[in-house]
C-alpha cells in the first residue's frame, strides 16, 4: 500500500523500536533529512518576508502619498489665501477705503514665502507669482489708472495660478488614486497567492500526511505490520517512513515471537491438562474399585458368618470320625477352610478407612473449574453450562462433591454418544439445605432404574461398570443427603443431590 508521507516527526515515538545496527544508517539519513527541511524552511521564511515587505510598501507609499497631498493642498491654501489678500488690496485701492499699503505689504510678503516653497504643482506657478509680485512693487506710486490696470491684471494672474494648481491637484489625486489602486491589486493577487501557497502546502504537507498516518495507525491497529513502500518520497519525510518500515518490521518479529510462544503455552497446558484429566481418570478407577472393595467387603463380612457355622459343624463332625485316612482328609478341609476366614478378615480390615473431612469452600467455584476440566475430556459438540450464584459456600468433603459431580458430567456426556447436546450444573441453597441438578438432553434413564433406583454393577451401558452412580449415592448417604434420578420433558436426564442445611457454610442447624 503506497501512502503519502506524514509530515509529522514521529521519530521520537518510534526510537524504541529501532534495532541497535540502525544507528548507523539514521545518522547517515540526517544530512539528508536536515538540507529539504532548511531549503523549504529558507523558501517559507522568504515568504513571509517577502509578504511583510510588500504590506511595508504599500504602508510606507500610502504615508507618502497622504503627506504629499497634505503638503500640496496646504501650498493651494496658501495661494487662495494670497489671492484673498490681493482681492481685498485690489478692492481697497478700487474703492479709495485703504489708506495705507498695509495689506498689499503682506500680500507680497506672503508671495516672498510661497515663491520661497517648492511645494508647488504647476511648472508655470514660481513665474506667475514673480509676475504678480513685479507688478505689485511700487504700485503705490503709480497713478490711480495705472495702479488699477496693475492690480487687475495680477488678480488674474492669481486666478489662473489657483486654476493651474488646482487642475495639477485633481491630477495628482487621480495618479495616487490609480497608483494605489494598482498597488492594491497587485498586493491582494500577491497575498492571494500567498495565501493558495500556504493553504496547499497545510493540505498537502500537514493535513494529508497526517490523514496517511492515521490509515498506517490503522494499519497497526489491524496488526498489519507490512512495510510500506519508500519510493519517489520526498526526502524530507524518508526517514519518518524508514523508521516506520523498521518498526513494523520489529513488532512482526515480536508478534511471531508471541504466537510461538502462545502455541508452546497452549501445548503446556494441554499437556497439563491432560495430566490432569489422566489423574482423574486414575481417581475415578480408585473410587470404582473403592466401591468394589466395598461391596467385597460387605460379602466378605456375610460370608464369614455362615463360614463360621460351617467351621464348627465341620470340627464337629471330625470329632465324629475315626478312620485315618478320613482324619487326614478332613485336616486338609479344615486348614482350608481356616485360611478362607483368614482371607476374610484380612479383606474386611483392609477396607476400613477413615472418612475425608469436611471443609468450607465455594461450591460455584468447584462448578466451573469442574466444568473448566472436563471440556477437555468431552467432545467439543457438547456444550457444558452452569447455573448457580457467585458465592455458594457449603461445608462438605471437597474431593468427595468433587468426585460425585465429575461421574454425574461423564454419565451425563455418555449418555450423549459424543453428539451435540447440552450438560448444564444448577445449583442453590434454600430453606430446605442445597440442591445439585445435573442436567442432559440425552435419551434419559431407563424405566428400570427410574422404577428400581440405583444398584451397583447394574448399568444401561454397553461399556459402563454401573458403580458411577453407586459411589455418588454412597457420598450422597455418608454426607446425610438424598439423591433423585427423573427424566426432562422432551427428552433428557436429570440427577438431584439434595444436602441437608447443614452443609451449607454459615447456616444455623
Amino acid at each position: 500500500m503506497d501512502v503519502a508521507p506524514p509530515v509529522l516527526m514521529i521519530l521520537p515515538g518510534f526510537s524504541a523500536f529501532y534495532p541497535a545496527d540502525s544507528q548507523l544508517q539514521r545518522d547517515t539519513m540526517k544530512p539528508i533529512f536536515y538540507r529539504p527541511a532548511k531549503l523549504r524552511g529558507l523558501a517559507f521564511l522568504g515568504l513571509l518576508l517577502m509578504a511583510a515587505a510588500i504590506l511595508g510598501g504599500m504602508i510606507w507609499r500610502n504615508l507618502h502619498h497622504v503627506e504629499t497631498v497634505l503638503s500640496y493642498v496646504n501650498y493651494s491654501h496658501r495661494i487662495q489665501k494670497v489671492s484673498a489678500g490681493l482681492q481685498q488690496a485690489v478692492i481697497g485701492y478700487l474703492t479709495e477705503a485703504a489708506s495705507s499699503p498695509s495689506a498689499l505689504i503682506k500680500t507680497l510678503n506672503e508671495l516672498d514665502a510661497l515663491m520661497a516653497d517648492s511645494h508647488y504643482l504647476s511648472d508655470s506657478t514660481k513665474a506667475s507669482l514673480e509676475t504678480v509680485k513685479s507688478m505689485l512693487v511700487n504700485v503705490g506710486e503709480l497713478e490711480n489708472k495705472e495702479k488699477q490696470t496693475r492690480l487687475i491684471a495680477s488678480l488674474k494672474i492669481m486666478s489662473e495660478t489657483m486654476n493651474h494648481e488646482a487642475l495639477q491637484r485633481e491630477k495628482l489625486l487621480e495618479d495616487i488614486n490609480h497608483d494605489t489602486q494598482t498597488e492594491l491589486y497587485i498586493a491582494l493577487v500577491t497575498f492571494t497567492l500567498i495565501l493558495l501557497g500556504a493553504m496547499l502546502f497545510l493540505h498537502f504537507r500537514i493535513l494529508h500526511p497526517l490523514n496517511d498516518l492515521r490509515k498506517l495507525l490503522e494499519r497497526l491497529t489491524d496488526e498489519n505490520y507490512t512495510p510500506i513502500t519508500t519510493d519517489h518520497l520526498d526526502p524530507l519525510l524518508l526517514p519518518v517512513f524508514n523508521s516506520y518500515n523498521e518498526m513494523v518490521t520489529h513488532l512482526a518479529e515480536l508478534e511471531e515471537a508471541k504466537r510461538l510462544y502462545a502455541q508452546s503455552l497452549q501445548r503446556e497446558v494441554r499437556l497439563a491438562t491432560q495430566a490432569l484429566l489422566e489423574q482423574q481418570y486414575s481417581l475415578a478407577r480408585a473410587e470404582r474399585l473403592a466401591a468394589i472393595g466395598e461391596v467385597a467387603a460387605e460379602l466378605a463380612h456375610e460370608i464369614r458368618n455362615p463360614l463360621a457355622g460351617i467351621q464348627i459343624a465341620f470340627s464337629n463332625l471330625r470329632r465324629e470320625i475315626d478312620e485315618q485316612y478320613q482324619c487326614e482328609r478332613m485336616e486338609l478341609i479344615g486348614s482350608e477352610l481356616k485360611r478362607m476366614a483368614r482371607l476374610l478378615n484380612d479383606m474386611l480390615d483392609q477396607s476400613r478407612h477413615s472418612p475425608e473431612a469436611a471443609t468450607d469452600f465455594n461450591v460455584a467455584t468447584l462448578i466451573r473449574d469442574l466444568l473448566a476440566l472436563t471440556r477437555y475430556q468431552i467432545a467439543e459438540a457438547i456444550q457444558l453450562d452452569s447455573d448457580a450464584p457467585d458465592t455458594l459456600p457449603v461445608h462438605l468433603p471437597e474431593s468427595g462433591i468433587r468426585q460425585a459431580l465429575l461421574n454425574l458430567i461423564l454419565n451425563a456426556a455418555e449418555a450423549l454418544d459424543g453428539g451435540p447436546g447440552l450438560i448444564c450444573i444448577r445449583a442453590r441453597a434454600d430453606t430446605q439445605g442445597l440442591h445439585i441438578d445435573v442436567i442432559d438432553n440425552g435419551r434419559g434413564f431407563s424405566q428400570d432404574m427410574l422404577d428400581y433406583g440405583i444398584r451397583p454393577f447394574r448399568t444401561s451401558r454397553q461399556r459402563g461398570t454401573g458403580l458411577g452412580l453407586a459411589m455418588v449415592q454412597r457420598f450422597i448417604k455418608d454426607a446425610g443427603g438424598t439423591i433423585k434420578l427423573g427424566n426432562q420433558q422432551p427428552h433428557g436426564a436429570c440427577v438431584t443431590l439434595l444436602l441437608p442445611k447443614a452443609c451449607i457454610a454459615g447456616a444455623k442447624s
